[in-house]
């Protein structure tokens, strides 16, 4: 069974809307977009987090394929993302669209999360979500996120669309690595640690026991 890999920047307090700039997606009114402005170093590698698509198939919720398919296509030929993008196959989940313009793109008919463990059963690369707020919410309650590639940038946003909404599966991360760049944002990769372990920390005041070992330590001290 293939991987379904996550990518997605996110602000400091788990937003991740518009992050390009301010008409990618000013719903709900966001006025905020672009807040990854000016972060760049030579440390971020696209490629390894899988923003590029590169060698893999994409999954995409609706809103973030209709930004790619308004931009990427009209990039030169020689734009490396621009190729690899261009060139992945790609599977759009949405219950409005009825036509797909971007060549190489195919349409997920009915159930969302029936259609991604039909993918997943399929021999082929490694599928890749990049954004796709929405879908990803989808994909965490069911269970079928199989790597997280987390870039959390150095800024506090307040509102707007969130990684992990309140209707999120409450569920234990393990970091794989992480990397700081030179300008302070985070590059992490999580996979799933199963279930969360819930426990508590020993009480405040001491036994007995600890009371008295506290003393006979005194004693030999003095």
């Amino acid at each position: 069974m293939r991987k379904l890999i996550v990518s997605t920047f996110a602000s400091l307090d788990g937003i991740m809307q518009a992050p390009g700039g301010p008409e990618e997606d000013p719903t709900g009114g966001f006025t905020l977009g672009g807040w990854m402005f000016g972060y760049d170093d030579e440390s971020m590698d696209i490629s390894a987090s899988g923003f590029d698509g590169k060698d893999r198939e994409l999954v995409l919720g609706r809103r973030t394929y209709q930004i790619f398919e308004a931009y990427w296509p009209y990039q030169p030929n020689d734009h490396p993302i621009a190729k690899t993008l261009n060139a992945a196959k790609k599977y759009v989940a949405s219950r409005t669209l009825t036509m797909l313009q971007w060549n190489n793109s195919t349409l997920l008919h009915g159930d969302v999360v029936s259609a991604i463990i039909a993918l997943k059963a399929q021999r082929g690369p490694a599928l890749q979500t990049i954004g796709s707020g929405n879908l990803i919410q989808t994909l965490q309650a069911a269970s079928l996120i199989d790597e997280y590639n987390v870039w959390t940038f150095p800024v506090v946003l307040g509102r707007g669309k969130r990684l992990f909404s309140e209707t999120a599966k409450p569920s234990a991360l393990r970091l794989v690595r992480s990397q700081v760049s030179t300008t302070g944002v985070v590059m992490s990769t999580y996979a799933p640690g199963g279930d969360i372990q819930p426990g508590s920390f020993p009480n405040a005041e001491p036994s007995e026991k600890e009371l008295a070992r506290r003393k006979k330590l005194a004693n030999e001290m003095w």
